[in-house]
């Protein structure tokens, strides 16, 4: 039988416990926010097209003709004309579209661009080469990087810039690239 002026123990231990759960509750969320998902969720204008400026190294993400967002990229390391073969070092030229999105990418993120399209694989076979592929718009490698442009024939931007990027862009958006 209890007394009225002792202390109930359960009562305190209950409440306490109650407080220590929610606190690590609370510090687990914490956490795992400051370590942050790479993937982001994006609320805004659909991005309606993408276009790549070689010549400048940008890149803008479009609703209609208004610009959501422009970015400096790098792009492969022999960037000047349209991509022809496997191995040539270029970024392809002419209109593409995005093909899918890898959150498991070799790099940090990636969008695919569907490179090669019919046309650039005719060109390939009459000349008797393979025409690469693997082509993305992606962020950093796990490794440093000394040259402007040090892609194989990727677009490249941070890969802050890529979570972004990433999550505004949706597989089937057209992408066209100038020279």
């Amino acid at each position: 039988m209890r007394r009225e002026n002792q202390p109930r123990v359960l009562g305190q231990w209950n409440e306490m416990s109650f407080l220590r759960i929610f606190l690590l509750i609370a510090i687990s969320f914490g956490i795992s926010a400051c370590g942050g998902s790479k993937i982001k969720t994006y609320n805004g204008p659909e991005v309606t097209q993408i276009q790549v400026n070689k010549a400048e190294r940008k890149m803008y993400l479009l609703h209609g003709d208004k610009v959501l967002k422009a970015y400096n990229v790098a792009l492969g390391f022999t960037p000047e004309g349209h991509k022809q073969f496997e191995g040539d070092g270029k970024t392809p030229e002419g209109t593409y579209h995005i093909s899918h999105r890898n959150p498991n990418s070799e790099f940090h993120l990636s969008l695919g661009i569907s490179y090669p399209n019919d046309a650039d694989r005719a060109f390939a076979t009459q000349n008797g080469k393979p025409t690469g592929g693997d082509i993305y718009i992606h962020g950093g490698p796990n490794r440093k990087v000394t040259k402007r442009d040090w892609t194989a024939g990727c677009i490249a931007v941070t890969d802050r810039q890529m979570e972004t990027i990433y999550s505004m862009v949706k597989p089937g958006t057209p992408i066209q690239i100038l020279p």
